[in-house]
């Protein structure tokens, strides 16, 4: 059973991702979670804490499922790795709907909420060093500076596709094809 704060967080999600976060109450994520609002208190302090607390189970979320790998299946190559791992944050999954719609909720709400742009400014670089390694796996003799601005670009990339993806202007199979070529074009670029 999931320990009560992982049930809010879970529960604060669910409703970023339904209502956005300026739409994120403590009362309703109280019935949501199906806890007291003194809990949430105890354990998130404020609003604030709630939703930097979520920003960080999201990131973790979202690096659980990139990262599983099945144990019986062969080991992927360098370049296999980075493209299975970019591409699965374009799955069509009520879990990967949910997060990457919190997160672009979250990442958009820091403009009007200056307290959460430290907190995403850590999730995104943490996020781009991890891109920037498999890249490093893929073309080891690239400089660090540019291993950092190809992830860059693929991350940045990546989350603008699944906006359009999420609010129906792009298609899951397009999104997924037009990540897959700069994918290519980086590697090909970290190559020269």
């Amino acid at each position: 059973m999931a320990s009560r704060s992982t049930q809010i967080l879970e529960a604060a999600a669910r409703l970023i991702a339904r209502r956005g976060v300026r739409g994120l109450r403590v009362e309703e994520l109280a019935a949501e979670a199906g806890v007291s609002t003194a809990l949430i208190y105890y354990h998130f302090k404020d609003r604030t804490g709630i939703l930097r607390k979520t920003l960080e189970f999201i990131s973790d979320r979202a690096e659980h499922y990139t990262t599983q790998v099945d144990p019986d299946a062969a080991p992927l190559s360098p370049r296999e790795e980075l493209e299975r791992t970019l591409l699965l944050e374009l799955q069509d999954t009520p879990e990967v709907r949910e997060n990457s719609t919190a997160w672009g909720e979250l990442r958009a709400s820091a403009v009007f909420e200056p307290d959460l742009r430290e907190d995403l400014a850590r999730s995104t670089l943490t996020w781009v060093h991890e891109v920037a390694a498999l890249l490093g796996g893929v073309r080891p003799t690239a400089p660090a500076v540019a291993l950092a601005g190809a992830a860059e670009r693929l991350t940045a990339l990546l989350e603008g596709l699944s906006m359009r993806w999420l609010s129906g202007t792009l298609q899951l199979a397009h999104a997924r094809t037009l990540l897959s070529e700069a994918i290519a074009a980086e590697v090909d670029g970290l190559g020269r």
